[in-house]
Parts: structure tokens; C-alpha cells; sequence
């Protein structure tokens, strides 16, 4: 059934008093118009200038915002997992808060999971797709380390550091905990996804760099901590798939008695509803 899933957009901010209004008012209208059940998961990871009262503001204005504040020590992956751990939706999407991905590109995602994909893995680098504004040496390191993981885990999937990816919210289950503090939960995310055989749709999607404020990745940090999330799944994926397969089939059919449960119990409602509203016609 066409936008009977709720959908939570967990966006993670960082000094980003600058662009947080505008990339949500973006999404925020792009959801509306197409009548799309949704919260906003805004983590404030500690911001040292006025980003989180401008999320108070946002907050006011809809009930639809939840806000999440964060206090040391910050990470993009501390902030996202908060952001996921306060997640209600069926559908989660994680979404940059510097207006870098397209609001347009969250609807393509949500209608491919209502296709029946588990995820939708967005693509900066297919035919179709639109990249813009990239910083030549990132965008260099960022193709390197991306190939390296093709041929690591034998994949067509080329985009694997792009966090904005969309997941049912069972999946995010299934792949918890998440151990990543910092930007390589982007690649946990997408690793831990990928080996579990989750039926994953690609897409091309629209990016373009920053234009306010500044970058909060920075390679030479970071190389280490991709390296050390990269071990772990190809490890995780050669010595113990069966575990993790053994418990990804429990944990969907955990979500499918859910989901057949609240079915049963909607379906029962309006049995009583129909029930009620014929009684009181007799009684005129």
C-alpha cells in the first residue's frame, strides 16, 4: 500500500546553524507533497554555535522534528547511531545536514522499499547520477577506497562511503550494535548490510559539496578507523556468515509476526469501528 510506512530521517548536525533550516525545510516539503508519514531525527552532536537552538526553533514549528542532543565525546558515528537508536519509522534514511543530498532523492528511495527492497544504496558514480563541488583529493581517495572494497567483498555496489542510504527498520536491527565513532559508520553500515545478502537497490542520486561552513571529515584521521571497520566485516564475512545469517533470519521473522500482528489488530479495529457505526445506525 502506497505511503503506509512511516518514514524516519535521522540527520546528524554539527555547527551547521548555517544550513540545518534549509535542508529541512527541503525535506520537509518534498514529504509533504507527496503525503509521506515521517519524523526528523536532528541530533545536535555537541554544536559549539547556535545549531541547536535553531533545531528548537524547527522543533516548535512541527511535531513531526524530534531533536537528540549529544554531549562529548562528538562523532558523525556517535551521532548516528543516537539518531538510530531514537528512530520510530519503518523506513530510516540518514541525510547530511549540509544540503549536500537531494530531498528528491529520498522519495526515490522510500518508493524502491515499497518495491519490497530491504535498502536503497545511492550512487554518486552511475550513469544517471549527478556529482558536483567534490574536493578533487577526497573525491580521488574516496574512488580508491571505494574499488578496494569492490574487490574485498566482490561487489558492483560503487558507493559504499556515501551515507545517505535507506534501510527497512528491521535491518538496522538486524545489524546492531554499530561500533563506528566517527565516518566510517558509513562503510559499517553499508559492510554489515551487504554480507547479510539484504536485497539492496541501487540508485543514482543527485550531491553536491558544501557551500557553507566546512567539512568535519578529515582523511588523515580516518584511515585507521576505516581500515579497522573494513577488517571487521571482511573477517565477520569469511569466518562467522553463518552466525550472522542464523540471526538475520530470526530477526526477520521477528519483523514479518510484527508486521502480521499490527495488521491483525488494525483489521480488528475496524471491525469494531463498522460494528459500532452499524449498531448506532439501527438505533436512529
Amino acid at each position: 500500500m502506497k505511503n503506509s510506512m512511516k518514514l524516519s530521517i535521522v540527520i546528524p548536525a554539527y555547527n551547521e546553524e548555517g544550513n540545518i533550516t534549509t535542508t529541512v525545510d527541503g525535506i520537509r516539503s518534498v514529504l509533504v507533497r507527496e503525503a509521506i508519514p515521517y519524523e526528523l531525527v536532528l541530533v545536535d552532536d555537541n554544536s559549539a554555535d547556535a545549531t541547536g537552538n535553531v533545531l528548537d526553533t524547527l522543533a516548535a514549528a512541527d511535531p513531526g522534528i524530534v531533536v537528540v542532543r549529544r554531549e562529548s565525546p562528538r562523532g558523525f558515528g556517535r551521532a548516528v547511531r543516537s539518531g538510530l537508536e531514537r528512530a520510530t519509522g519503518d523506513v530510516i534514511i540518514i541525510c547530511m545536514a549540509d544540503l549536500s543530498d537531494d530531498p528528491e532523492d529520498i522519495i526515490k528511495y522510500y518508493r524502491k522499499i515499497e518495491e519490497g527492497f530491504d535498502c536503497v544504496f545511492g550512487s554518486r558514480f552511475i550513469r544517471g547520477a549527478r556529482c558536483v563541488n567534490y574536493p578533487p583529493f577526497k573525491l580521488f581517495c574516496n574512488r580508491i577506497v571505494n574499488k578496494v572494497m569492490q574487490l574485498m567483498f566482490w561487489t558492483r555496489y560503487n558507493d559504499l562511503t556515501n551515507s545517505f542510504k535507506a534501510y527497512r527498520s528491521y535491518v538496522i536491527r538486524d545489524i546492531w550494535p554499530l561500533k563506528a565513532c566517527h565516518f566510517n559508520i558509513t562503510i559499517e553500515l553499508s559492510l554489515n548490510t551487504l554480507i547479510r545478502n539484504y536485497a539492496i537497490a541501487e540508485v543514482p542520486i543527485s550531491w553536491q559539496g558544501r557551500t557553507w561552513g566546512s567539512s568535519n571529515l578529515h582523511i588523515s584521521e580516518m584511515g585507521r578507523r576505516y581500515l579497522s571497520t573494513l577488517l571487521r566485516a571482511w573477517f565477520e564475512k569469511n569466518l562467522i556468515l553463518d552466525d550472522l545469517m542464523a540471526e538475520s533470519v530470526v530477526c526477520r521473522s521477528h519483523s514479518v509476526e510484527r508486521a502480521a500482528g499490527i495488521e491483525a489488530r488494525v483489521a480488528e479495529l475496524e471491525h469494531r469501528l463498522a460494528t459500532l457505526e452499524k449498531t448506532k445506525g439501527e438505533e436512529r
